[in-house]
This record gives structure tokens, sequence and C-alpha cells, in this order.
């Protein structure tokens, strides 16, 4: 039987000060919620000892980890200084990451910039390919998570974090958010939920299903995709049917929730799923 956990997005709002990781993972179990995703989205720590701490503490409460890796990423760059220093993040991510005990960490691939797909999926693809021959030394345990993307302008339609993922045997963060977003409406039903595992099982095989890494939260969006995150019951996101399919489908892994009031709609999403 899968394993599904609903995790916070960073430290909870009701940490005590003066916050931290740690004090986060603490308060975490307190509230009754067994996973947070730890942002690194403006820089990536450099404090071994730090990211020790952060495991064993995680590991004593019994929290599981994932990763929100820097946002300053793009392995499309046409500039070498700009893709080097990309790709130089995801491995600090991804090596800091493992200190930590983290299983996966979530990245923003690239940005079109106007290119072909094909031209954009060929550098991402030789992009990840550079970072992964550092897998072995560096990051033996995480997974490289490509996200699917919220607006038109960037890499990470299903389709392309899929077959990127199928190509290097990762899995991507499924972010359905973002694709309700960059749809400017779709991916919003249980059917088209079903669709969505339908595909990802296609891609990596029946047993992916049960190891995902999700994200999922209110959002507000227009004709360009995505504009910000949103609380669930002040969005249009049918969260109660998303949740019935995670536990028809039997999904297991961990569903992150990136909502404005952290803690709150990650409690109401795990109680609706308890109650199934």
């Amino acid at each position: 039987m899968s394993e599904l956990r609903f995790a916070v997005a960073g430290s909870p709002l009701s940490t005590p000060p003066p916050g931290g990781t740690v004090a986060g993972l603490k308060q975490t179990k307190k509230l009754g919620i067994s996973a947070m995703e730890i942002e690194w989205v403006q820089s990536v720590p450099k404090s071994v000892e730090r990211m020790q701490e952060i495991k064993q503490t995680a590991t004593e409460l019994g929290i599981t980890l994932t990763v929100h890796a820097p946002y300053y990423v793009n392995l499309n760059s046409p500039e070498p200084e700009k893709l080097a220093a990309s790709k130089k993040r995801v491995i600090d991510a991804l090596a800091m990451s493992e200190i930590a005990g983290v299983r996966s960490v979530c990245v923003h691939a690239a940005f079109n910039l106007g290119r072909q797909p094909e031209e954009v999926y060929d550098n991402v693809s030789r992009a990840v390919d550079a970072i992964l021959k550092k897998k072995a030394t560096l990051f033996p345990n995480v997974n490289l998570a490509i996200e699917t993307m919220g607006k038109p302008g960037q890499f990470g339609t299903l389709e392309e974090a899929l077959r990127i993922s199928k190509q290097f045997d990762l899995y991507p963060t499924i972010d359905s958010a973002h694709m309700h977003a960059r749809s400017n409406g779709a991916w919003n039903t249980a059917k088209e939920w079903n669709e969505l595992y339908d595909l990802y099982e296609k891609y990596l095989g029946k047993k992916s299903l049960t190891n995902m890494h999700m994200h999922y939260c209110g959002i507000a969006y227009g004709e360009k995709g995505e504009k910000h995150h949103l609380p669930l019951k002040e969005s249009d996101a049918n969260w109660k049917d998303f949740v019935k399919v995670l536990k028809e489908r039997k999904i297991g892994g961990t569903v992150v929730v990136e909502s404005p009031i952290q803690e709150e709609d990650t409690l109401l999403l795990q109680r609706e799923f308890a109650k199934l």
C-alpha cells in the first residue's frame, strides 16, 4: 500500500520565532503534518552542519522532505555564464539535499525565449545530462524533479516534464495548479486528473504512481497563465475532487500544498483525504 503525505511548503506560519527550518520541522510535527518542502527559492544554503541537523530532526520526527530549488534557473539560456550558473544552482540544491536527507528536488527548468519547443527540449536535455553526471558522487539518493510550469513561455508542459523524466529515469513535480493556470482553466476535474495519472503511468510505469512529487494550491490566472497562488477556498480549485482522485487511484508520495495560508490548507486537504 503506497503512502501519501501532505506537505507544508516551507516552515509553517505558526512556527515560533526566530523560525528556521529545524524549528519549522518541529512545528510541522506538532500540527500533525508529516512532510515539508524546504524552500530554497532564493539561494541554496552552504552549511553542511545545518543540513545534517535538518536530516537528524526530520528523521527523528518522521517527516518526509522535498526541496524547491532556486527560481533563477534557465537551462535554455543562450549565454554560457548564465547556463553554467543555472546548472551549478541545480547541482548545489541536489548535493545539499543529499546531506539533508531530502528525497526529491523541484526545479523550474527553463524559459523558452521564443525558441521552438524541440530546440528548447534538446537544450534542457543536454543540461540535465550534464547535471546528472554528478549524481553518483554528489546526490545518489535524490531525484531531480522537473516541474510542470504555469506560463506558456516556460518549459514544462505535462508531456515535456514526463518525456524528460522518462529519458533520464527521474520523476517530475506535477503541479496541477500550474497546469490549470497555463491552460486558462483546464485540469480541474476528476476526469482530467485521471487522464493526467493515466498519461503519467504510460510514460513512467504503473509503479511510478506510488512515489510522486506533486504541488497543489488555489491559483489566480489569465490568458498569460499563472498570476499568483491563492488559498484553496478563495480559488476555483476543485480540491475535494482532487483529493478523491488521489484516494481512488491510490496515489503515493508527497503533495506539497503551496498555499499562502500554508498549514491551514495543508491540514484542510489532509483531513479531507483521511475522511474518505
